[in-house]
């Protein structure tokens, strides 16, 4: 755990805990059709084996948030109800307050809930911007209203490339404006008394996404709002180029202690999403799921096979959660290198391996056959081996 988190308030979704000191959750979103049951519940399933702790679904209608209860009722009757269900609604507060009555939780678009009151959107009066928030205030306070009475929690999701006209005009299509609108819909939610909230300020733009978050985060501590915050770069792509975008994005927030759930958008089936998100968790050491392997590239110093050896090592301890191991291959610069490691099994010439707990070496000159029974006997001996 991250000991520099962000304070934040806990939000309960459902059976789930989210903010506070509970693990940064993991989310996805189905890219299947709201109508198609089955497939949606297929989907959703796959999502929740892989470890995701929420499911969000688009709903684009009414008639499509209607279907919401059919879809939890069988994921249900399947097993898999404890898991939240998240609605995605843009443009339509009627959908939004529809979705609200079946799921535990329901996103909103602050930047086109509801239409613009104008028709000539190059500038604004200060009368017509007042006039345009109250109308806002209206629709979206009528929502909470419903939200309150079945429980159901919602996300603040501002989107760089939908703010509204008023915001984009008032102050540019910039940090500034998401977070602003943010703002608005947070200071409303403080004078309802509504407290099932989580923010997201998302772009596919990773620089100004984790600007846009920092500037919200010193914003909200100043006005005294502490809701949990989702993390995420939208439209982050495919392959190499989507893994590398969300890594950089959500995990220097995450160094920075700010997040509360996360979710890696990938052009892909939405459950190789998660493993990527844990691996963001993991690297930034907020939540550790697996065993962590600390390990050297190899060089003219490396006098064994480091890429079978960290194979071997690898089989034989990878359910130890939680234990950093390091790999490495001469013993110039491996013991230095490794010393955040928990054991640490280094290569010492001709044949022969060092073994480490922490920085003390504990066995020298092992045979490089026998070394691996050697660590897992070292980890044994030491009380941290799991059967």
């Amino acid at each position: 755990m991250n000991n520099s988190r962000r304070k934040s308030s806990v939000v309960q979704i459902g059976k789930l805990a989210m903010g506070g000191e509970n693990p940064v959750r993991v989310q996805s979103m189905l890219n299947t059709n709201t109508m198609d049951t089955v497939a949606c519940v297929e989907q959703a399933i796959r999502i929740i084996e892989a470890g995701g702790e929420l499911v969000r679904l688009t709903a684009q209608g009414v008639r499509e948030a209607e279907n919401l209860k059919n879809i939890k009722a069988e994921l249900t009757q399947r097993g898999y109800g404890d898991t939240p269900l998240v609605a995605d609604i843009h443009f339509n507060p009627a959908t939004a307050e529809v979705a609200a009555q079946y799921v535990e939780k329901v996103r909103i678009n602050p930047g086109n809930f509801v239409k613009s009151i104008k028709k000539d959107l190059s500038d604004y009066t200060d009368e017509e911007f007042e006039q345009e928030r109250l109308l806002l205030k209206e629709k979206f306070i009528h929502f909470l209203n419903i939200c309150k009475k079945h429980n159901t929690a919602i996300r603040v999701g501002v989107n760089h490339g939908s703010l509204s006209e008023r915001m984009m005009n008032r102050y540019g299509d910039t940090p500034l404006g998401m977070v602003e609108s943010c703002l608005e819909i947070l200071r409303i939610c403080r004078e309802e008394s509504f407290e099932k909230v989580v923010i997201s300020l998302k772009s596919s733009n990773t620089v100004l996404m984790v600007q846009a978050v920092r500037l919200l985060a010193e914003r909200m501590c100043a006005e005294d709002f502490h809701f949990p915050l989702h993390l995420g770069v939208t439209e982050a792509g495919d392959g190499e180029d989507g893994r590398l975008k969300s890594a950089i994005g959500i995990g220097a927030l995450l160094v920075d202690g700010i997040g509360d759930t996360i979710r890696v958008s990938l052009s892909e089936d939405p459950e190789n999403e998660i493993p990527v998100a844990f691996g963001i968790l993991q690297a930034t050491r907020t939540r550790i799921t697996k065993t962590e392997y600390i390990s050297c590239p190899g060089c003219g110093r490396t006098l064994y096979d480091l890429q079978s050896t960290i194979k071997s090592i690898k089989q034989a301890t990878s359910h130890l959660t939680g234990l950093k191991i390091g790999i490495m291959g001469c013993i110039v610069n491996g013991p230095g290198e490794m010393a955040d490691a928990d054991y640490g099994y280094v290569g010492a010439g001709k044949g022969k391996v060092y073994l480490y707990k922490g920085k003390e070496c504990m066995e020298k000159n092992i045979p490089e056959e026998e070394a691996v029974e050697h660590l897992i006997a070292l980890i044994k001996k030491h009380g941290d081996w799991k059967d």
